[in-house]
Protein backbone atom coordinates (compact mmCIF):
# COMPACT_ATOMS: atom_id res chain seq x y z
CA UNK A 1 0.00 0.00 0.00
CA UNK A 2 2.89 2.65 1.01
CA UNK A 3 4.11 1.78 -2.49
CA UNK A 4 0.46 2.63 -3.99
CA UNK A 5 0.96 5.86 -2.59
CA UNK A 6 4.13 7.13 -3.29
CA UNK A 7 4.16 5.71 -7.38
CA UNK A 8 0.69 8.14 -7.32
CA UNK A 9 2.79 11.37 -5.60
CA UNK A 10 5.57 10.28 -8.58
CA UNK A 11 2.99 10.20 -10.94
CA UNK A 12 1.77 13.45 -9.77
CA UNK A 13 4.82 15.15 -9.79
CA UNK A 14 5.50 14.44 -13.21
CA UNK A 15 2.25 15.26 -14.45
CA UNK A 16 2.60 18.92 -12.94
CA UNK A 17 6.09 19.02 -14.47
CA UNK A 18 5.40 18.41 -18.17
CA UNK A 19 2.00 20.00 -18.16
CA UNK A 20 2.53 23.66 -19.71
CA UNK A 21 2.46 26.51 -18.16
CA UNK A 22 -0.15 29.31 -18.41
CA UNK A 23 0.78 31.48 -21.11
CA UNK A 24 1.79 35.23 -20.10
CA UNK A 25 -1.08 37.63 -21.29
CA UNK A 26 -0.51 40.08 -24.18
CA UNK A 27 -1.72 43.00 -24.83
CA UNK A 28 -4.45 42.41 -27.78
CA UNK A 29 -6.09 45.98 -27.16
CA UNK A 30 -6.64 48.28 -30.31
CA UNK A 31 -3.71 50.41 -30.88
CA UNK A 32 -4.98 54.26 -30.73
CA UNK A 33 -4.66 56.26 -33.87
CA UNK A 34 -3.99 59.99 -33.94
CA UNK A 35 -6.36 60.97 -36.24
CA UNK A 36 -5.27 64.39 -35.76
CA UNK A 37 -1.93 63.38 -37.65
CA UNK A 38 -4.43 63.32 -40.92
CA UNK A 39 -6.49 66.54 -41.20
CA UNK A 40 -9.38 67.17 -43.39
CA UNK A 41 -9.85 70.95 -44.35
CA UNK A 42 -11.18 73.26 -46.21
CA UNK A 43 -9.26 76.68 -46.96
CA UNK A 44 -11.18 80.01 -46.45
CA UNK A 45 -10.04 81.37 -49.76
CA UNK A 46 -12.05 80.11 -52.49
CA UNK A 47 -13.66 81.45 -55.45
CA UNK A 48 -10.58 83.87 -55.73
CA UNK A 49 -9.36 85.16 -59.41
CA UNK A 50 -6.00 86.77 -60.65
CA UNK A 51 -5.74 88.00 -64.32
CA UNK A 52 -2.29 88.02 -65.86
CA UNK A 53 -1.87 89.08 -69.61
CA UNK A 54 -5.49 88.87 -70.06
CA UNK A 55 -5.43 85.00 -68.94
CA UNK A 56 -8.19 84.69 -65.81
CA UNK A 57 -7.19 81.97 -63.14
CA UNK A 58 -9.96 81.19 -60.37
CA UNK A 59 -8.82 78.93 -57.45
CA UNK A 60 -12.45 77.48 -56.98
CA UNK A 61 -11.65 75.93 -53.61
CA UNK A 62 -8.54 74.09 -52.21
CA UNK A 63 -8.89 71.66 -49.47
CA UNK A 64 -6.88 69.01 -47.18
CA UNK A 65 -7.35 65.35 -47.24
CA UNK A 66 -4.99 63.55 -45.02
CA UNK A 67 -1.68 63.35 -47.24
CA UNK A 68 -3.02 65.28 -50.10
CA UNK A 69 -4.01 68.58 -50.54
CA UNK A 70 -6.27 69.50 -53.41
CA UNK A 71 -7.35 72.34 -55.54
CA UNK A 72 -10.00 72.83 -57.90
CA UNK A 73 -8.65 75.65 -60.36
CA UNK A 74 -10.53 76.97 -63.77
CA UNK A 75 -8.77 79.17 -66.31
CA UNK A 76 -9.93 81.01 -69.80
CA UNK A 77 -8.66 79.21 -72.90
CA UNK A 78 -6.54 81.37 -75.17
CA UNK A 79 -7.66 79.61 -78.34
CA UNK A 80 -9.28 76.36 -79.08
CA UNK A 81 -5.99 74.32 -78.79
CA UNK A 82 -6.02 71.44 -75.45
CA UNK A 83 -5.09 73.72 -73.25
CA UNK A 84 -3.94 72.44 -69.51
CA UNK A 85 -2.12 73.21 -66.11
CA UNK A 86 1.65 73.27 -67.46
CA UNK A 87 3.55 74.18 -64.16
CA UNK A 88 2.36 74.86 -60.94
CA UNK A 89 3.95 75.10 -57.30
CA UNK A 90 2.72 74.39 -53.73
CA UNK A 91 4.79 76.23 -51.07
CA UNK A 92 4.63 75.64 -47.39
CA UNK A 93 6.65 76.48 -44.41
CA UNK A 94 10.36 76.66 -46.71
CA UNK A 95 9.23 73.63 -48.97
CA UNK A 96 7.70 74.04 -52.72
CA UNK A 97 6.48 71.09 -54.22
CA UNK A 98 6.41 70.82 -58.13
CA UNK A 99 5.35 67.56 -58.58
CA UNK A 100 1.48 66.92 -58.99
CA UNK A 101 -1.01 64.70 -60.31
CA UNK A 102 -4.50 66.44 -62.69
CA UNK A 103 -7.26 65.66 -64.05
CA UNK A 104 -10.15 67.08 -65.72
CA UNK A 105 -13.01 68.53 -64.39
CA UNK A 106 -14.94 70.01 -67.06
CA UNK A 107 -14.65 71.86 -70.35
CA UNK A 108 -16.63 74.40 -71.05
CA UNK A 109 -16.76 76.38 -75.23
CA UNK A 110 -17.69 79.88 -75.38
CA UNK A 111 -21.06 81.06 -75.01
CA UNK A 112 -22.77 84.18 -75.15
CA UNK A 113 -20.02 86.38 -75.47
CA UNK A 114 -17.71 84.84 -72.15
CA UNK A 115 -14.82 82.95 -73.32
CA UNK A 116 -14.14 79.07 -73.27
CA UNK A 117 -12.67 77.60 -70.05
CA UNK A 118 -11.36 74.49 -68.26
CA UNK A 119 -11.13 73.51 -65.03
CA UNK A 120 -8.73 70.99 -63.54
CA UNK A 121 -8.09 69.55 -59.96
CA UNK A 122 -4.25 69.41 -58.69
CA UNK A 123 -3.44 66.92 -56.04
CA UNK A 124 -0.36 67.30 -53.98
CA UNK A 125 1.07 64.74 -51.79
CA UNK A 126 2.34 66.52 -48.06
CA UNK A 127 3.21 65.03 -45.00
CA UNK A 128 0.92 63.98 -42.25
CA UNK A 129 2.36 66.42 -39.94
CA UNK A 130 2.91 69.39 -42.36
CA UNK A 131 1.97 72.91 -41.04
CA UNK A 132 0.31 74.41 -44.07
CA UNK A 133 -1.65 77.23 -41.86
CA UNK A 134 0.16 79.69 -44.68
CA UNK A 135 0.99 78.14 -47.49
CA UNK A 136 0.39 79.07 -51.39
CA UNK A 137 -0.72 77.40 -54.56
CA UNK A 138 0.72 79.09 -58.08
CA UNK A 139 0.27 78.37 -61.40
CA UNK A 140 2.99 78.76 -62.83
CA UNK A 141 1.89 78.57 -66.69
CA UNK A 142 -0.22 76.99 -68.94
CA UNK A 143 0.26 75.12 -72.06
CA UNK A 144 -1.57 73.29 -75.53
CA UNK A 145 1.24 71.26 -76.61
CA UNK A 146 0.68 70.99 -80.22
CA UNK A 147 0.15 68.02 -82.07
CA UNK A 148 2.71 67.35 -85.17
CA UNK A 149 0.23 68.65 -87.88
CA UNK A 150 -0.60 71.67 -86.00
CA UNK A 151 3.28 72.86 -85.71
CA UNK A 152 2.79 73.77 -90.06
CA UNK A 153 -1.07 74.71 -90.07
CA UNK A 154 -0.72 76.71 -86.17
CA UNK A 155 2.89 77.33 -84.61
CA UNK A 156 5.53 77.65 -87.72
CA UNK A 157 4.93 81.12 -88.39
CA UNK A 158 5.43 82.97 -85.37
CA UNK A 159 8.45 80.22 -84.42
CA UNK A 160 10.37 81.67 -87.76
CA UNK A 161 9.75 85.33 -87.28
CA UNK A 162 11.44 84.62 -82.81
CA UNK A 163 13.60 83.04 -84.54
CA UNK A 164 14.23 85.71 -86.88
CA UNK A 165 14.24 88.12 -84.39
CA UNK A 166 16.95 86.54 -82.53
CA UNK A 167 19.15 85.96 -85.28
CA UNK A 168 19.39 82.43 -85.13
CA UNK A 169 20.04 81.66 -88.51
CA UNK A 170 17.42 78.57 -88.34
CA UNK A 171 14.73 78.40 -90.90
CA UNK A 172 12.09 76.19 -90.84
CA UNK A 173 10.48 74.08 -93.62
CA UNK A 174 7.28 71.28 -93.87
CA UNK A 175 8.02 68.37 -95.12
CA UNK A 176 5.07 65.87 -95.95
CA UNK A 177 5.77 62.56 -93.75
CA UNK A 178 3.62 59.50 -93.73
CA UNK A 179 0.92 61.91 -95.21
CA UNK A 180 1.10 64.41 -92.65
CA UNK A 181 2.77 67.90 -92.94
CA UNK A 182 5.92 67.97 -90.49
CA UNK A 183 7.82 70.81 -89.46
CA UNK A 184 11.42 70.27 -89.71
CA UNK A 185 14.87 72.61 -89.77
CA UNK A 186 15.52 72.99 -93.10
CA UNK A 187 18.63 75.24 -92.22
CA UNK A 188 21.09 76.16 -89.66
CA UNK A 189 24.36 77.64 -88.83
CA UNK A 190 27.07 75.48 -89.20
CA UNK A 191 28.61 76.25 -85.90
CA UNK A 192 25.19 75.05 -83.89
CA UNK A 193 24.64 71.34 -82.82
CA UNK A 194 21.41 69.71 -84.01
CA UNK A 195 20.25 69.41 -80.30
CA UNK A 196 20.78 73.12 -80.00
CA UNK A 197 18.42 74.09 -82.90
CA UNK A 198 15.62 71.63 -82.30
CA UNK A 199 15.88 73.12 -78.18
CA UNK A 200 15.60 76.51 -79.98
CA UNK A 201 13.16 75.61 -82.12
CA UNK A 202 10.94 73.43 -80.05
CA UNK A 203 10.44 75.51 -77.18
CA UNK A 204 7.52 75.30 -74.75
CA UNK A 205 7.72 79.44 -74.90
CA UNK A 206 5.43 79.07 -78.20
CA UNK A 207 2.71 77.02 -76.77
CA UNK A 208 2.54 78.29 -72.96
CA UNK A 209 1.10 81.13 -71.69
CA UNK A 210 3.13 82.26 -68.51
CA UNK A 211 1.74 83.65 -65.29
CA UNK A 212 2.48 83.09 -62.23
CA UNK A 213 -1.17 83.43 -60.84
CA UNK A 214 -0.57 82.84 -56.91
CA UNK A 215 -3.07 82.20 -54.18
CA UNK A 216 -2.75 82.36 -50.68
CA UNK A 217 -4.37 79.33 -48.62
CA UNK A 218 -4.26 78.04 -45.16
CA UNK A 219 -4.91 74.08 -44.41
CA UNK A 220 -3.97 73.77 -41.06
CA UNK A 221 -1.47 72.42 -38.72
Amino acid sequence: MKWFFTSLIVIALVSSACSPGVPAQSDLSTPVIDTTSYPTMLSPQSNASQSVSGYIVNLQRAWRDGKQVYADVCFTLPDASDWTIWNANFVYGGQALSEFSLSMLSNQPATNGQPAQRCDELSFYVPPDADLSAASLTIESLGAPPSEGEYCSLYMPKIQEALNQRGLGITLGCVEVNGVLTMQIVGKPDNMSRDEAEQAVFSDEFYTVKGPWTFQVSLGQ
